[in-house]
């Protein structure tokens, strides 16, 4: 018997099989391929802002006499460390919602977690300066706390409490992350979570018995790396190291979203089923720029408590969290330098509105929440670039 081999031609090896993650491309249309960081031009115009930032702040604020018109008050000087530490956030949020997806309205809690953190650091400095002269804080000594909880071994150290900033931040959001991007959580139902996670950290720091100062939190604070806290000189180096975080989170989040990582990370944004198809599994991808998010946050939060001089459980509020997406609204999410404008632009006008007119402060706060999305859905920065667009012939 004759065995009959099938004459059907084989197709060969594919060789030139399109690149699959070319097929990413059409979910991110406004990010190029690999575009240069910064041009040259605004890389010398960040440059040399940074410098003229870096001499002119020393100048004015220490140089200068008081009854100059441009000297730069205390006052002026933690307004502005503020504003910057809220951008900080806002650039933070805006890599989660802007370019993730993911509409987070607990990120106050990474925040006031990083406060905490060096806050636990600026309480054991004070030392037996305290109003009981003792090696406990204050506020233990009046609770009749007799020795230092575990969790506050180490704290006296700086090293310690600035790592604390970012890992506990970073754990805290991972685990969260992770058990609630497995379980596919997504839109209003994830922002509703975020939102009970802070609050409910709100009522636990609340409580005297966690041995975080209760309802009044930490203050008093004397010194910070051996310098006294409210010397100008100590000032002044505060608010350089926050712009200069300020601007390094910047480049290093524009370096992310404009990489490869950052246009998966668009994908899972714009099509997250899709993404899944072409063999990319999102949660590694969420849980990175979640994580990420949240240790910015933390850092935020740290430069924030030794400028203000208080931190407390009010900075986990769920209305911190919906402040910080108003400002990334406003200013334009998705864009990076938008969160930036949007902070420092509502919270200018809170200064101002909380000054002259504080019993209409909420009202125009509600009032912003709702017409910026009905008109200016792309923000400020959607304002910027239609006028652009406009005079281009």
């Amino acid at each position: 018997m004759t065995s009959v081999t099938s004459s059907a031609p084989v197709s060969p090896a594919r060789t030139d099989a399109p690149d699959e993650r070319a097929a990413l491309s059409g979910f991110a249309p406004g990010l190029p391929p690999r575009p240069a960081l910064l041009s040259r031009r605004a890389w010398q115009a960040l440059i040399a802002l940074i410098i003229a930032i870096g001499l002119g702040v020393p100048f004015t604020a220490l140089v200068l006499p008081e009854s100059s018109a441009f000297h730069l008050s205390a006052y002026a000087m933690t307004l502005a460390g503020k504003f910057m530490c809220y951008a900080i956030a806002a650039l933070a949020l805006d890599l989660v919602w802007g370019y993730c997806g993911i509409l987070s309205l607990g990120h106050a809690l990474f925040f006031a977690l990083g406060g905490y953190a060096i806050g636990m650091y600026l309480m054991r400095s004070i030392g037996h300066e305290g109003k009981y002269g003792s090696d406990l804080p204050d506020f233990m000594v009046f609770l009749d706390w007799h020795a230092l909880p575990w969790y506050w071994e180490g704290t006296q150290h700086l090293w310690y409490a600035l790592l604390l900033v970012v890992v506990v931040p970073a754990a805290i959001a991972w685990v969260f992350g992770f058990f609630t991007f497995r379980s596919r959580v997504k839109g209003v139902y994830l922002s509703i979570i975020t939102q009970a996670m802070t609050f409910a950290a709100m009522l636990l720091f609340y409580r005297n018995e966690t041995g975080f100062g209760g309802n009044n939190g930490f203050t008093d604070f004397k010194r910070i790396a051996g310098f006294p806290i409210t010397h100008p000189g100590t000032r002044t180096a505060l608010l350089l190291i926050t712009f200069a975080v300020l601007v390094l989170s910047f480049i290093g989040a524009r370096a992310i979203v404009t990489s490869k990582l950052g246009r998966v990370v668009t994908a899972v944004r714009d099509g997250e089923t899709r993404l899944m198809f072409l063999g990319y599994s999102p949660l590694a991808y969420k849980l990175f720029v979640w994580t990420l998010s949240a240790v910015l946050c933390g850092i935020a939060g740290a430069l924030y408590v030794p400028q203000v001089g208080i931190i407390n459980p009010g900075e986990m509020s769920p209305g911190n969290s919906i402040e910080m997406a108003i400002w990334v609204a406003v200013g334009g999410r998705g864009t990076l330098i938008g969160p930036i404008i949007g902070a420092f632009a509502v919270n200018g006008a809170k200064s101002f509105f909380t000054a002259n007119f504080a019993e209409y402060w909420l009202f125009f706060l509600g009032a912003i929440f709702v017409l910026v999305p009905l008109f200016l859905p792309n923000g400020i920065m959607g304002l910027i670039e239609l006028a652009v667009r406009r005079r281009k012939p």
